[in-house]
């Protein structure tokens, strides 16, 4: 058994716990304490000293095109799939990749192979069934059977709403995807949630507080995203979260001026309401394509989302002194909640030893995923199986 010996951590578990030492051995966290044990040479254990760095949960990104995303200007606008260290060396250690506007070109079997794939390589990978569309893509015909038999799929989406590239899902088709996604969690202990993209549309959420006011299904299972791309949106979004869902918000770029709000701005603003604060989460819809429109709908920029915009919204929220024990759940603990994953999101004996080290300057130092090191002092120690291959290998997020 692979087993390393972490010392001297400024441990955020969330909550701040002070300088720990630990023991990581078979993906886990095997011990936690003040008072590092002496190990038998036998052991063979590894040492990191962190020298004080603060060490966090590894962050979960809940919304990644793990095969690309993109592909509404043309074929050739069809964002390639990130690889292994683009995730590590933003201090992601969970992915969970979905398809987006191309769930005809990419569908579910690639979806699953590429998470596959990124599992084979070290990272946690999980994805979700389906896509914008409805009705839904699927590998077995039908949700409840992807969720029930395919162990990677744990929920739905992104199916988009109020959005012009959507299918325009009524209500009874929505309360008809949402209760297959539901019924197959409760039959296999996964998410079963039903994560909706929010586009521009003046719509917003009313499609989610009449799912919410005319049927049974628990609000948990509506899960909103890019809730942050109108201020007014956002208040919508609040209001949801009082009632139970949980909504995400998209790191992704916001001009001064724009009527949107960043990560950053939103999840303070969140964190002001009194909300619950376990119903909000933060992903960063890496790989996917990040487009503006014109009047006629056509493409008229676009840029490509990346894993790195999770840690920059951290840092900036540091830097704006909000407290990391206030932060990071956002981007760890409260998205494990929602996808039903116990042994991530949290620093303690028997949690998945997937760990991240900042620096004094909020940058990642050391990343270890499944107990295992991908960077360490800010170096790729663990790479993807063509990156040696890219040109671009050794550009940094």
């Amino acid at each position: 058994m692979n087993t390393t010996l972490v010392r001297n951590a400024d441990v955020y578990a969330p909550e701040a716990l002070g300088r720990r030492d630990l023991l990581l051995g078979g993906g886990k966290v095997l011990w936690i304490g003040t008072d590092a044990p002496d190990l038998p040479a036998a052991f063979g254990a590894e040492t990191v000293d962190l020298g004080g760095h603060r060490l966090l949960p590894g962050l979960v990104d809940g919304h990644v095109h793990v095969t690309g995303g993109g592909g509404e200007a043309g074929f050739a606008s069809r964002v390639p799939a990130p690889m292994l260290s683009r995730y590590t060396r933003s201090g992601v250690t969970t992915v969970v990749g979905l398809l987006g506007t191309d769930d005809v070109a990419r569908g579910t079997r690639e979806l699953v192979a590429q998470v596959n794939a990124l599992r084979e390589e070290g990272l946690s990978a999980y994805g979700l069934a389906g896509g914008y569309h409805l009705p839904p893509a699927t590998l077995t015909g039908s949700v409840r059977a992807d969720l029930a038999f395919i162990d990677c799929l744990i929920g739905v989406g992104e199916l988009a709403i109020s959005d012009h590239r959507s299918s325009q899902p009524t209500l009874e088709e929505l309360l008809r995807v949402a209760s297959e996604a539901h019924v197959a969690g409760l039959m296999t202990g996964k998410a079963g949630i039903v994560h909706l993209h929010l586009g521009d549309g003046p719509r917003g959420l009313d499609l989610v507080r009449r799912a919410l006011d005319e049927s049974e299904l628990p609000a948990r299972v509506f899960n909103p995203t890019h809730v942050n791309r109108r201020k007014a949106l956002f208040e919508e979004a609040i209001e949801l979260a009082r009632r139970g869902c949980t909504i995400d918000i998209t790191a992704f770029p916001v001009a001064k001026g724009e009527d949107a709000w960043s990560a950053a701005d939103a999840l303070v603003r969140y964190l002001d309401s009194g909300a619950p604060r376990g119903r909000v989460t933060i992903s960063s819809d890496a790989g996917g394509c990040l487009p503006c429109f014109d009047a006629q709908g056509r493409v008229s920029s676009m840029d490509v989302g990346h894993s790195g915009a999770l840690l920059e919204t951290l840092r900036e929220l540091l830097a704006r002194g909000v407290p990391l024990e206030d932060a990071s759940p956002a981007f760890t603990g409260n998205v494990a909640d929602l996808l039903r994953l116990p042994s991530k999101g949290r620093i303690a004996a028997g949690a998945d030893a997937d760990l991240v080290a900042l620096d004094d300057d909020g940058a990642v130092a050391h990343v270890f995923a499944g107990g295992r090191l991908h960077l360490r002092d800010g170096a790729v120690v663990r790479h993807g199986t063509f990156e040696k291959m890219d040109p671009q290998d050794n550009r940094s997020n």
